[in-house]
């Protein structure tokens, strides 16, 4: 049996985009002879998916885990071509595991995430198995993860048929309690449909709070007031632009007569953290 080198299944991967064991597997087969190893590949239909990889991905879908112990969450974006593939079963499934991988073994990133296996196989290959499966190109855009520790819970919530994805994490000291996770799971939704900067005003990106404070400043001195007056609208106006962007200052989308700070605290609980994905947009680098 020939002695094949990783360096060897490196180069038939990236040549047709095939999985690691399917490489090896071949590259034994032809004996070490890379062309032959690509006609065996192709015969078996198993390097098709490289030729996909270019494709545009403007269509899939955010999907959402939590532990069993609801202590942590995730959220992954991944994309295919067609709305079509993304109601399959077999993208579906390939989208939870990568969920539930994310969970399990906390990567720094999707190249990280990616070489982790699941089911016995990298998900890597997994990935391109797909691809060469279903016809479209598939790539994983991005994940992100929350953990609450001992003394609380994270929710997950998924609008619109994986269009949106929204992920929160609370502390609270009887997380279990069913009116804490029903709060939880208000506030992800809240998330979801209004799409806040921030949990409080310390988060805020600088660069949006400066750029908002030059325009009003700019409406006030308009009209014409007095430079301390136009202080004071500026200031003023500026409170309700955070009171539009921050969570915890947001009328509970469930009931506008409350904040979500107020909603969670009357429950025992503090948002300490969310994420929210949205299907294709961009992502800040």
């Amino acid at each position: 049996m020939a002695d094949i080198s990783a360096a060897q299944v490196k180069v038939l991967r990236d040549k047709t985009g095939a999985g690691m064991m399917d490489c090896k597997k071949v590259l034994v087969e032809a004996g070490g002879d890379l062309d032959k190893a690509v006609s065996l590949l192709r015969e078996r239909g198993l390097s098709k998916a490289r030729g996909k990889a270019g494709r545009a991905t403007s269509d899939g879908a955010i999907v959402a885990a939590v532990s069993e112990d609801g202590r942590v969450g995730a959220l992954v974006e991944v994309n295919c071509e067609t709305d079509f593939v993304a109601r399959t079963d077999d993208f579906v499934a390939l989208c939870q595991q990568l969920a539930n991988a994310v969970i399990e073994h906390d990567p720094a990133d999707v190249d990280a995430l990616l070489q982790h296996a699941s089911n016995g196989a990298p998900l890597n290959d997994q990935v391109v198995a797909a691809i060469a499966k279903l016809g479209e190109n598939i790539q994983v855009r991005r994940t992100t993860r929350l953990g609450s520790g001992d003394a609380g819970c994270v929710a997950t919530y998924i609008h619109a048929g994986g269009k949106i994805g929204s992920l929160v994490q609370v502390a609270a000291p009887d997380p279990g309690k069913a009116e804490i996770l029903t709060a939880v799971k208000n506030v992800c939704m809240h998330v979801a449909a209004t799409s806040p900067l921030g949990v409080s005003r310390d988060e805020i990106p600088q660069d949006e709070v400066d750029r908002e404070r030059e325009v009003l400043s700019k409406q006030a001195a308009q009209e014409g007031k007095p430079a301390n007056v136009v202080e004071k609208m500026v200031e003023g106006r500026l409170n309700k632009f955070f009171k539009e962007v921050v969570l915890l200052e947001q009328p509970l989308v469930m009931d506008p007569e409350t904040t979500v700070e107020k909603a969670t605290k009357a429950v025992g609980a503090e948002v300490k953290a969310f994420r929210r994905f949205q299907l294709g947009e961009e992502i800040a680098e």
